[in-house]
């Protein structure tokens, strides 16, 4: 989605911290929610809002996010470098 609004998102430039949650319910270890923070380096002022909106899309098109978004809770946040 990045690279499609001409924001380089290649090695070095992206990276992720991932975190979760382990819950028992029903007497077994289940993930109940995973938090994700994008470190997004070198990208301009004027260019930001445009990843924003792309972070708030993400969700939505992003197979791992579809695959488990109806039994867990996804939080999304990015942090510019």
């Amino acid at each position: 989605m990045l690279e499609a609004r001409e924001i380089p998102a290649t090695t070095g430039q992206l990276y992720a911290d991932v975190e979760g949650d382990i819950e028992e319910v029903d007497n077994k270890a289940v993930i109940t929610q995973i938090r994700v923070r994008y470190h997004l380096k070198d990208v301009p002022e004027d260019q930001r809002e445009v990843v924003q909106r792309a972070l708030e899309m993400h969700e939505d098109h992003c197979p791992a996010a579809l695959s488990v978004k109806r039994g867990i809770g996804i939080e999304t946040a990015v942090e510019f470098e």
